[in-house]
């Protein structure tokens, strides 16, 4: 009997502590299914964490790769402007060259055409059609010195009733002042001034330093609103050359056109050379 209780409380005690173990076996378990959890989830997060990570990475990669080409976007907009501008400057060159030969062409056919006759009408004709043509001069008139040396007295009159245009005497206002100067006046008038007394231009014509006549433009041509540096250039043309074409026109038709050489001009020439 006692032998039987001895087996029964041996087998309640193993089967208490199998119970006990099992216990702690599925404690376990759950401690590992739990933790299998929190490392599934973890792992998830991190996963989650990498595509967030690697699309951050894409943007900055994505936004460094624009500023690149924004960058280089710039410095081709720079050269492209660069090479406008400097496009812009060789086409004003150019056009400043252009003017320049336009200049120099209209300057060398003028003063060509001045000395090409010995035609006192011709020679005027030439200096119309230069303050037509070339400068748009609508109207002027053109005043000699005559023999006295006193007055100037109209020879041309373009644009105007030729007796609105009268003599002037050496001194006297804005013409017998260049007269006297010799200098070109070049000027803007008030609106109430009286132009055929107070031209806005008067040019001297000018023989070596002998002041010989004037001409005087009084208007420009409705679509002309000012003058140029050509306009500038064609005014010192005629100052100089359209004196001395009109001096040696002039000459020419005292000596009944012939071209006489008397002694004297032959022994002051021989003279001054020798």
């Amino acid at each position: 009997m006692a032998a039987d209780q001895d087996e029964t409380s041996g087998t309640t005690q193993r089967a208490e502590e199998f119970l006990q173990v099992f216990k702690r076996g599925a404690e376990f378990t759950q401690d590992l299914l739990r933790e299998n959890e929190r490392l599934r989830f973890q792992l998830l997060e991190m996963e989650q964490g990498n595509v967030a990570g690697d699309g951050v990475g894409n943007v900055e990669h994505l936004k460094s790769r624009i500023d690149m080409l924004e960058s280089e976007k710039q410095e081709i907009l720079s050269r492209i402007q660069e090479v406008q501008q400097e496009n812009q400057d060789y086409d004003n060159r150019y056009s400043e060259i252009e003017a320049e030969n336009n200049l120099l062409a209209n300057l060398y056919i003028s003063s060509y055409q001045l000395h090409s006759s010995l035609d006192i009408t011709e020679i005027i004709r030439i200096i119309q059609e230069i303050l037509l043509n070339l400068v748009g001069v609508e109207q002027f008139s053109i005043l000699m010195l005559d023999a006295t040396q006193q007055y100037l007295r109209p020879l041309v009159v373009e644009g105007l009733d030729p007796s609105m245009i009268a003599s002037v005497r050496v001194g006297e206002g804005a013409i017998g002042q260049v007269l006297k100067s010799g200098e070109r006046r070049l000027h803007t008038p008030e609106p109430s001034a009286d132009l055929l007394a107070e031209p806005p231009v008067i040019i001297p014509l000018a023989v070596g330093d002998d002041i010989i006549g004037v001409i005087n433009i009084y208007k420009l041509l409705q679509q002309k609103e000012t003058f140029s540096d050509i306009d500038e250039e064609l005014f010192n043309l005629l100052g100089a050359h359209a004196a001395m074409a009109i001096f040696t026109a002039m000459l020419h038709l005292e000596r009944g056109g012939q071209p006489v050489f008397s002694d004297s001009f032959f022994a002051r020439v021989t003279e001054d050379l020798y």
